[in-house]
């Protein structure tokens, strides 16, 4: 499972998944300095670069893990810093509850099993278990900008494409990110920077159930318009 350097990039991109299981093995460095070097050649609008990523791994990562559970299971607000907007409802929903059906379907966590629900919600506080989170954040003298939060999410796009290329999985997630202070207190991060996006990365366990699950796609006809055609 994951992809190689020798694909091309349709194969990349049509191949790639979110992985939320991980095999326990290490991720060295100098192979996220590629995959980092290789996503950030994404657009930004008029190369502004607004990105940082806070790379995290070993003991620092566990203090994120526990502190992001420990708040959670204490029943404290969450504290995320990027606007998140108002719950997604009419199609944006049903397609959030189909997602969600699919993965459950493939973990076997059956719909009156809370314990087994609430232990899949906390995979997501944990980071998913992966052996590294990317912490994605930008300038916060540009949070005025549209076009900083669209940089972002452009350079995380390239990076989950990036790493698949080289045999890693990822997953983009903001449960990670929810109790902002915690993350900021164990990555270092300063106050000039704002907490955007969080990313699992890791090697892909192909015998985690949920990995095979490839998430639906609306049509280009249901997509675009074509005009003048």
């Amino acid at each position: 499972m994951g992809g190689t350097p020798d694909q091309t990039f349709a194969e990349i991109v049509l191949g790639r998944r979110s992985i939320r299981g991980y095999l326990d093995k290490p991720v060295p460095r100098t192979l996220i300095e590629e995959v980092l070097a290789m996503a950030m050649r994404s657009p930004t609008s008029m190369n502004t670069q607004p990105w940082h990523f806070h790379v995290i791994t070993g003991e620092p990562l566990d203090r994120i893990r526990k502190g992001n559970t420990d708040n959670i299971l204490a029943g404290l607000p969450d504290s995320r810093e990027f606007r998140r907007g108002e719950a997604f409802a009419g199609v944006h929903r049903e397609r959030q509850v189909e997602v969600a059906k699919q993965l459950f379907g493939a973990m076997g966590i059956e719909r009156d099993d809370k314990d087994a629900r609430q232990d899949w919600v906390l995979r997501g506080f944990r980071q998913f278990d992966a052996p590294v989170c990317v912490i994605v954040t930008y300038d916060r003298e540009l949070s005025g900008s549209d076009d900083t939060a669209f940089d972002c999410g452009a350079v995380t796009t390239a990076l989950v494409n990036a790493a698949w290329s080289r045999g890693l999985g990822c997953v983009i997630n903001s449960q990670g990110i929810m109790q902002s202070p915690v993350v900021r207190e164990h990555a270092g991060i300063p106050e000039t920077q704002v907490i955007m996006k969080a990313v699992a990365m890791g090697w892909p366990d192909p015998d985690f159930p949920a990995n095979a699950v490839v998430s639906l796609r609306k049509s280009v006809d249901e997509a675009a318009r074509f005009v003048g055609f």
